[in-house]
């Protein structure tokens, strides 16, 4: 018997070494069709994404690893995407409709519809997301005992997220949040819903550093963007609010001991009949709580209520309002390029604390009329200055 030639036995050699770099080495993607979804609208499709996004979450490969949901309408109830994961590169990648259940009761205890937790190095890609709140809302609109709602999507402890190409309709209650989180990119998102739909947040964002949002169109019924505590180092650029009750940050000062929000940046946003165009709202209470570095530059208001606006004395619905000073810090707050139309004559509003005025406010080259004629501007213990040639003139700053 003859002796294998010398590259023949380097080659079985080398063979198996090959084929595991291959395997390793390659993009893997889990469809959650493999995984026992039905892609009816009628099945609970919870169990087999759970499936794929274990199975996902758990492969040790060197690229990157995609969780796939091809088109059709996935049922789900509340479902919790956790983390950490092996793969630091991971996708969800969404082509088809996923939708909730009409029966609000199924996730008032959970508070959430979607959860991603403690995941870092994640893309979600596409997707429609049908929350089924307009019967919560009914609920809420009659003498009933309803369940306070849940969010849509939510991201807990995130690392490094894109969220992209993705349409949330009709939440039960806030579209986004990103929570304890950093470094997180919303980018190209449309949030819809009604325009009396109540406490349906777009996007809402605390306890964060490093947020981006970006490109987004935003219609629902309460705060297009609302920035609670904690917030730190948030951009938002291009983004379109109405219906909605502006970009708001707050409200804070809600508890004594409550984070404060700074260097956030506001870029060409426009608002189109919202309550609100650009505010920060505190309640009038006793609070270590601040707002500072703000700056909002480049927006454009069409029928807005109150264009810009500071209100530290905020109390929805005027029940049980606290009969304190608000002791909220505001400071290093400017307002540059901002033109259009005041639904009502006071365009611009800075209603500060008596125990705590607003500090270094800034404003310079804002145009804002009321029905083809000046605006007027209201302040109360707010310091800082304004340009020559603002619309309305705000000679009320100290």
């Amino acid at each position: 018997m003859g002796t294998a030639p010398a590259t023949t036995i380097l080659m079985a050699l080398l063979l198996p070494s090959v084929l595991l770099q291959s395997v390793t080495g390659a993009e893997k993607t889990f469809n959650v069709l493999s995984y026992g979804a039905k892609a009816d609208a009628v099945t609970d499709d919870s169990p087999a994404f759970l499936k794929a996004w274990s199975a996902m979450c758990a492969a040790a490969t060197s690229s990157a690893t995609t969780m796939y949901v091809p088109s059709g309408q996935y049922l789900l109830h509340p479902t919790l995407f956790s983390g950490p994961c092996v793969n630091g590169n991971i996708t969800v990648k969404i082509d088809g409709y996923l939708v909730a259940s009409s029966n609000y009761t199924l996730y008032g205890a959970k508070g959430y519809w979607l959860k991603f937790d403690r995941v870092k190095g994640l893309t979600i890609q596409g997707g429609y997301l049908h929350g089924k709140g307009s019967a919560l809302w009914a609920c809420k609109a009659g003498s009933g005992t309803c369940p306070s709602g849940a969010t849509s999507l939510l991201f807990n402890n995130v690392e490094d997220v894109l969220l992209t190409s993705l349409t949330s309709v009709d939440s039960e209650l806030y579209h986004i949040v990103i929570d304890s989180s950093s470094n997180v990119q919303v980018d190209a998102v449309k949030v819809n819903a009604s325009g009396s739909s109540p406490n349906t947040d777009g996007i809402h964002v605390e306890e964060s550093t490093g947020v981006k949002i970006t490109n987004t169109v935003i219609k629902t019924g309460d705060d297009c963007i609302s920035i609670g505590p904690g917030t730190q180092n948030l951009w938002i650029e291009k983004v379109t609010c109405g219906p909605g009750h502006g970009i708001s940050i707050g409200s804070l000062g809600k508890s004594a001991d409550e984070a404060g929000v700074q260097n956030v940046t506001v870029k060409n946003v426009a608002f189109s009949g919202s309550t609100n165009g650009l505010r920060i709202k505190s309640w009038a209470r006793s609070s270590s709580s601040f707002a500072k570095g703000i700056t909002y530059d480049g927006a454009t208001m069409d029928g807005v209520n109150n264009p810009i606006i500071i209100d530290q004395h905020y109390c929805p619905h005027d029940i049980d309002c606290p009969a304190e000073s608000s002791g909220v810090q505001i400071s290093d707050i400017t307002y540059n390029n901002i033109k259009g139309t005041s639904a009502t004559q006071a365009a611009v509003t800075f209603n500060c604390s008596s125990s705590t005025p607003c500090q270094g406010i800034k404003v310079s080259n804002v145009q804002l009329t009321y029905m083809s004629k000046p605006s007027k501007s209201y302040c109360e213990y707010a310091y800082g200055s304004a340009s020559t040639g603002v619309v309305p003139p705000i000679n009320c700053l100290q």
